[in-house]
C-alpha cells in the first residue's frame, strides 16, 4: 500500500483528498495528517482514517488534540509546529504528499517533502510563487515527483507531451491557454465593486473553495499566481501563457501547438478530479465526480481577461517579468492585504492597490537562497501592514 501524508487536511482540498483516499483503502494508506488550528476537524478525521501521526502547526491547538486523541486514538502520535509538518513530510513510510497548506505557511514543508524525493501533489502555489528557481532545482535534485493538483496546471499537465522540460519550443508548443471563470464579479459594473462585501466575494459561482483562496479568485490574483506556477511547472515565459475567461469552468485549460492544434482538458468543475489523477498517475482511479454532460453544459463561452476590472492580474505578470524576489513581495502583500479585507479593514478595491504600493516599497532583490526570499516576505508583510494602516486611518 502507497503511504500519504495530507498537509493541511482540514482544508477543502484536503477534505477532497481524503474523499478520495478512502474510495481506495486497497491502494492507499493515511499516514499523517496536518492542519492549522482546526482540532475539531483534524479529530474527526483521525478517528475515521487513523493516521500514524496528526501535526498542528499552532502549538496550543496541538495540545489540546492529544488531550483528545489521548482517550480514543492513544497511539496517534501528535506533534506541532514547523518542526512537525517537515518531519511527516518526509516519513520513509510515506511515498506520496499532498501539499495543500494554504499561502506561504506551505513552502517550508512542501520541500522538505521534495528533498526526501516523494511524489508530491503540488496544490499550495506559494511555494513556486515564492521561490521557483530554488523549488525546481530541488526537484532535480532530489528526483522528487511534482505533479500539479491545481485544476489548470493538471489540466495543462494531461495536454503536453511526455517531456518538455527542454521547453515550449522543442516540444512543438506555441503557447499555453489558462482558463479562468473570471468570478463572482466578472460582470458587475465597476463603480459597486468598491462596495462588495467578503461574504459576496466568497460566493464562487462554480468551485467550492477557501475563503482566501475565493477572494483571490474574485480579484483574479489567484489566476495571476497560477501564471507564475505556470511558468515554472512548464518551463516557460510568461508571454506564452495566455489567461482565458471561461465562465462555464468545463474546460480547466488548454496547450496551443506549432501545428494549429489545441488539446484541452475537460470535467465538472469538482476538485476531485486532478487529485486523482495526480494520485494514480500514469493510471486513473475513480474519483466520484459525477460524469459531465456536454448536452447539459451546451455551450462554451471565452473572453479576454478585463485588466481594468482584474488589476491583480496585471501585477502578477509584472512581478514574474521582474524576476527576484518580486513575486514573493507580491504573494505577501496579497495575503495580507486580502486577510484585511475579511476582517472588514480594507475595501475590495483596495486589495490591488496596497500590493501595488508594496511592490514600490520593497526593493526586489536577487532570489539566491531561502534566506533572502522569506527576509523579503517579511518585509513586504510588515509594508503591507503599514499600507493597510494608512488606508483604515483614511476611512475612520
Amino acid at each position: 500500500m502507497i503511504g500519504v501524508t495530507v498537509l493541511g487536511a482540514t482544508g477543502s482540498i484536503g477534505v477532497s483528498t481524503l474523499d478520495v483516499l478512502s474510495r481506495h483503502p486497497e491502494r492507499y494508506r493515511v499516514v499523517a495528517l496536518t492542519a492549522n488550528s482546526d482540532v475539531a476537524r483534524l479529530y474527526e478525521q483521525c478517528l475515521v482514517h487513523r493516521p500514524e501521526y496528526a501535526v498542528m502547526a499552532d502549538a496550543n491547538a496541538a495540545q489540546r488534540l492529544h488531550e483528545q486523541l489521548r482517550a480514543t486514538a492513544p497511539e496517534i502520535q501528535v506533534l506541532a509546529g514547523l518542526e512537525g509538518l517537515e518531519a511527516v513530510a518526509a516519513l520513509p513510510q510515506v511515498a506520496y504528499v499532498m501539499a495543500a497548506i494554504v499561502g506561504a505557511a506551505g513552502l517550508l514543508p512542501t520541500l522538505a517533502a521534495v528533498r526526501a524525493g516523494k511524489r508530491v501533489l503540488l496544490a499550495n502555489k506559494e511555494a513556486l510563487v515564492m521561490a521557483g528557481r530554488i523549488f525546481m532545482d530541488e526537484v532535480r535534485a532530489s528526483s522528487a515527483e511534482l505533479l500539479p493538483v491545481d485544476s489548470e496546471h493538471n489540466a495543462i499537465f494531461q495536454c503536453l507531451p511526455d517531456d518538455v522540460s527542454s521547453g515550449l519550443d522543442t516540444a512543438g508548443i506555441r503557447r499555453i491557454l489558462l482558463t479562468a471563470s473570471g468570478g463572482p464579479f466578472r460582470n458587475i459594473p465597476l463603480s459597486e465593486l468598491h462596495h462588495v462585501t467578503p461574504n459576496q466575494a466568497c460566493a464562487h459561482p462554480n468551485w467550492v473553495m477557501g475563503r482566501k483562496i475565493s477572494v483571490d479568485s474574485a480579484t483574479m490574483m489567484n489566476k495571476g499566481l497560477e501564471v507564475i506556477e505556470a511558468c515554472w511547472l512548464f518551463n516557460a515565459s510568461p508571454d506564452r501563457i495566455q489567461v482565458v475567461l471561461h465562465p462555464q469552468s468545463v474546460i480547466h485549460s488548454m496547450v496551443e501547438y506549432a501545428d494549429g492544434s489545441i488539446l484541452a482538458q475537460l470535467g465538472s468543475p469538482d476538485m476531485r478530479t486532478p487529485i486523482a489523477h495526480a494520485l494514480a498517475w500514469p493510471q486513473r482511479i475513480e474519483s466520484g465526480v459525477a460524469p459531465l454532460s456536454l448536452f447539459d453544459v451546451a455551450r462554451l463561452d471565452f473572453e479576454r481577461p478585463d485588466i481594468a476590472r482584474f488589476p491583480c492580474l496585471r501585477l502578477a505578470y509584472e512581478a514574474m517579468q521582474a524576476g527576484g524576489t518580486a513575486t514573493a513581495i507580491l504573494n505577501a502583500a496579497n495575503e495580507i492585504a486580502v486577510a484585511s479585507f475579511l476582517d472588514g479593514r480594507l475595501p475590495f478595491t483596495a486589495i490591488p492597490a496596497v500590493i501595488e504600493r508594496v511592490l514600490a516599497d520593497v526593493p526586489v532583490r536577487d532570489a539566491v537562497s531561502l534566506e533572502v526570499i522569506l527576509a523579503d516576505d517579511a518585509l513586504a508583510r510588515e509594508a503591507a501592514v503599514r499600507r493597510v494602516d494608512e488606508a483604515t486611518s483614511k476611512r475612520a
